[in-house]
């Protein structure tokens, strides 16, 4: 059935300022237990869609892309939020959300600037500002606490709000999915044996899925190298150029669920040392070299004898090593 319908604070220098009533007059909070998506199993409730232009829709999406929040949503679960977002415009002076009132929606800014204001020992103070990006809001949905501080708009702008249960049925509710998946993935790969359960956590929450269809070129050899590939779902074929100087390739292994790859390149800090393909669908959780690096440090010797493995077999196929 469906029916129509962040950030770091930086304190600058900004003299105090007196903190204008609230035009929307909203309630103070009283603090609830914290939402827990584990126990959520009401799979019942109907879709939210806001209908929009095909210029909204191109806004919103352009919006919600570097959102940390939406990174462990699928193609489908994505399209749900921007079905679920509603456009708010707004003039200086409005007030989007206040310190101390109850969380109701999540916030996207589209377009404007708008200051962070909070309430340090009576004396309201300008601690931030955003400016045509940003988000903010989740917080208080998340941990059922009351708003941190108050976004305050000061010039015309444009903020797209999705609601409290849309947001924990959509993003709060999938992410966890989503985590427990990568766990059981990860859990099932010998190389993070080694790992402790916390660290494994951490690893899920810093993978994205990507996926992939048959025969298209995942990674290609000579690329510098931008992270590593755990496969959660289908077969990948591994090839490497010949040596004569030709552009044809010679098969070196195919590798499957559970296993991974392009780490080595990002061991040695030097260039992919060979393509990977799909052969068929093929999913993959994708770690990127910035959180492989912190953390996966634990795992490096254990990845690092894979390299001697690598040599033997391009002397076994080439009957020399490959840079």
């Amino acid at each position: 059935m469906t029916t129509i319908v962040g950030n770091d604070i930086t304190p600058d220098e900004s003299p105090f300022l007196l903190l204008p009533s609230s035009k929307y007059g909203r309630r103070k909070s009283v603090c609830a237990e914290r939402y827990d998506p584990d126990a959520d199993d009401n799979d019942k409730e109907p879709k939210v869609v806001y209908p929009k232009s095909d210029e909204q829709r191109d806004r919103l999406a352009q919006a919600v892309q570097p959102i940390l929040l939406f990174r462990a949503l699928d193609e489908t679960q994505m399209q749900d939020v921007l079905d679920a977002m509603f456009e708010k415009k707004t003039s200086s002076g409005d007030h989007i959300i206040d310190e101390g009132d109850d969380g109701d929606n999540f916030y996207v800014i589209d377009t404007g600037t708008f200051d962070i204001l909070k309430d340090i020992n009576g004396q309201v103070i300008k601690v931030g500002s955003y400016d045509s990006t940003g988000s903010f809001g989740e917080l208080a949905l998340m941990y059922n606490t009351p708003r941190a501080a108050t976004i305050v708009a000061t010039s015309e702008g444009i903020i797209w709000a999705l609601d409290r249960q849309s947001f924990r049925r959509i993003v709060l509710k999938n992410a966890a999915k989503k985590r427990r998946v990568y766990e059981n993935l990860l859990e099932s790969v010998t190389m993070l044996k080694s790992l402790e359960p916390y660290e494994r956590m951490n690893l899920a929450d810093a993978l994205v899925t990507k996926a992939y269809k048959d025969g298209e070129c995942i990674i290609q050899q000579g690329d510098e190298a931008d992270g590593c590939y755990f496969i959660e779902e289908g077969t990948v074929r591994v090839s490497m150029k010949n040596t004569d100087g030709s552009e044809s390739e010679k098969e070196v292994s195919r590798i499957s669920k559970g296993q991974y790859f392009g780490e080595l390149a990002l061991l040695t800090n030097k260039p992919r040392a060979a393509s990977i393909y799909a052969v068929g669908p093929v999913k993959c959780a994708f770690l990127e070299v910035g959180a492989f690096e912190r953390l996966l440090g634990p795992c490096k010797d254990i990845m690092s004898r894979n390299i001697d493995h690598y040599k033997e077999e391009q002397k076994r196929l080439f009957g020399e090593e490959v840079d």
